[in-house]
């Protein structure tokens, strides 16, 4: 929360090469001023808002009742206070499916990265199939990949229905998926790789990087270096902003750099600078999913069960609609 939106030099000079823990937001931060260590930012808040209509509809969301939940979820962000609101592209996507706009159409032309930011529910809800390591292609008869692009398409396309964002999006959901199913770090964007290239094929076509092709060279880009320096290569050449073709390359980058410790995975992330609270997210449930949750520090945990959102129980609802997605 506190370095989002800042540049990485900002945030050196504050904090230092890296964050160490949760920390208030500086005076004068462009849209969180006054917010406490710990505080969650609309990547937290949209993830639990998906999360929580997939276990109501039994593993389906309308894309007509996706659209006034987030309208009245910036409601009540506005209510309280807060200016960290709709991304542009969830913005006009909800703006025009309320206005009549069939919902296919609504999010034509949706690039940016929030449909990818708040697909982890889907991740935790849709199952993958590992490839077998004796066989050097994906077995043919494997369904389970292209199953759950459908499903990240069903839950995005009201607000992001372009082949990039849905690239993205599609790349995190199947990188959560495999971290449950048993992947380490490297399986999971391996597999995340391959969900880009099917998502890339679906939605309307707007002119971006290949996200499958960026991922792959961005985990090979930082791949054995230190932090710092993997960083800096993550900032001014990876790029940090909320397109799609950014944002998520980095945060499979930062997942490359920091495989086995994802608290220190979501400190570098939050560290990058730039739209960095969402490359934190979703590097963060990457690595959550690839690790388990015993794996962060309990402290952290316990600040953030202290929003009472209640995501021990989230998360095991969404679990069991893995039961739905069984391959029949």
């Amino acid at each position: 929360m506190p370095t989002q939106h800042l540049s990485r030099r900002e945030i050196a000079e504050r904090w230092g090469e890296q964050l160490h823990g949760f920390e208030p937001a500086p005076p004068g931060h462009p849209i969180a001023v006054g917010l406490p260590a710990g505080a969650i930012t609309d990547d937290t808040e949209q993830a639990v808002l998906l999360g929580r209509l997939l276990v109501k509809g039994h593993g389906t969301v309308a894309p007509r009742e996706l659209a006034e939940a987030l309208v009245s979820w910036e409601r009540d962000m506005a209510a309280r206070g807060s200016l960290d609101l709709l991304g542009p592209s969830t913005k006009r996507g909800v703006e025009a499916v309320l206005a009549g706009v069939p919902p296919k159409e609504a999010g034509a032309s949706g690039a940016t990265n929030g449909a990818a930011m708040r697909i982890a529910p889907v991740g935790i809800a849709v199952p993958v199939t590992l490839p077998d390591p004796a066989l050097s292609a994906p077995s043919r008869s494997d369904h389970s990949l292209p199953a759950l692009v459908d499903q990240v398409v069903a839950t995005s396309y009201v607000t992001h229905n372009t082949g990039l964002a849905l690239a993205g999006a599609a790349a995190v959901a199947a990188a959560v998926s495999a971290g449950l199913a048993g992947a380490g770090i490297a399986e999971a964007t391996a597999l995340a790789v391959r969900a880009a290239r099917i998502g890339a094929e679906r939605g309307h076509w707007v002119a971006g990087a290949d996200v499958a092709a960026r991922i792959e060279w961005a985990a090979g880009l930082v791949a054995g270096r230190d932090r710092a320096e993997a960083a800096e290569l993550i900032y001014t050449l990876v790029g940090t902003s909320l397109a799609t073709q950014e944002s998520v390359p980095a945060a499979f980058a930062v997942l490359a750099a920091v495989p086995d410790d994802p608290w220190q995975a979501c400190l570098l992330a939050a560290s990058l600078g730039g739209d960095c609270d969402t490359i934190a997210a979703m590097a963060g449930a990457i690595a959550g999913a690839c690790h388990g949750l015993e794996t962060f520090p309990a402290h952290a945990i316990a600040v953030i069960d202290a929003h009472g959102l209640d995501l021990a129980a989230l998360a095991d609802d969404l679990w069991a609609l893995r039961v739905v997605y069984q391959p029949r």
